[in-house]
This record gives structure tokens, C-alpha cells and sequence, in this order.
């Protein structure tokens, strides 16, 4: 950040993983990709793969909270409405995705999930801290404003 300049915010593509960096001022403007033009901050939860997990939790500023699922999981299908909403909630100050361990049993395995739904915040390409099991509206605002304060 230049002195008395803008702060600068690096958010990643979730589609082409392309880095993008604009200033934090207009995060409130639903910033689309430099490269491929998708919403940076769409106020859902973005898919992650094998293809985008790496790129969209070390390459954000922001805080990435994880939503570790599977389809079969009752929980999981519970704490879904609450996850949509809290995107909504905090599209600018945290990017909010969803990794399905079905899809994706590696990734899973390497941060050791073994209860579904698992909430995972990484900060800097690295796991911060984490929440097993579903939560309410209330529940999940309260850990994630823990996150972003």
C-alpha cells in the first residue's frame, strides 16, 4: 500500500485462478475477474476442486471459510440454508465456498476432515482454525465475524 494510497485487497478467480488485486473501497462493487470476467464476490458460496482450492485459499486476503460436505450428509443438507445466507452476509469481507469430500477425498484427507460438515478458515494459504459439525444462522455469523474481526 502506497502512503496515503488505497489498500489493495488480492482476491483469486474461482474460475480461472487467475490473482486479481483491486482497492478494498470497491470491494462493495461486485468486482468480476480481470481475466475471464466472473464474479470475484458473488455473495454465494463458490465451488472448490482439486482445480481451484489451492489458488482460492492462498491467493485472498480475505479470510476463505471452507464448508467441508457430502450430499448423503443430513447435517450438511441442514447447515446448507445458513452457509447461502451467510455468503450473502459477508460477500465482501470473506470469500465463503464449499468443498464436496466425496469429489474431492483427497483434499479431505490432507487436512484431516473427519466429520462432515467441517468449517475450515484459512488465512494466507493456511488453516487458522476450524468448526466440526452443523451450525445455525446465529452459530455460523458469530464464528465467521470471529474470523473477520
Amino acid at each position: 500500500m502506497a502512503p496515503g494510497g488505497p489498500m489493495t485487497i488480492q482476491i483469486a478467480c474461482h474460475q480461472c485462478n487467475a490473482s486479481n488485486r483491486l482497492p478494498s473501497e470497491r470491494l462493495q462493487d461486485k468486482p468480476k475477474c480481470g481475466k475471464c470476467g466472473t464474479a470475484l464476490l458473488p455473495g454465494t458460496p463458490i465451488e472448490l476442486s482439486a482445480n481451484n482450492f489451492a489458488p482460492v485459499t492462498s491467493k485472498s486476503d480475505l479470510p476463505v471459510i471452507v464448508d467441508f460436505w457430502a450430499a448423503w450428509c443430513g447435517p450438511c443438507k441442514m447447515m446448507a440454508p445458513a452457509f447461502e445466507r451467510a455468503a450473502a452476509e459477508f460477500a465482501t469481507r470473506a470469500v465463503l465456498a464449499k468443498l464436496n469430500t466425496e469429489d474431492e477425498p483427497a483434499i479431505s484427507e490432507r487436512f484431516n476432515v473427519r466429520s462432515i460438515p467441517t468449517l475450515i478458515v484459512f488465512k494466507g494459504g493456511h488453516e487458522v482454525t476450524r468448526q466440526a459439525g452443523a451450525l445455525d444462522v446465529a452459530s455460523l455469523t458469530r464464528f465467521i465475524q470471529g474470523q473477520i474481526a
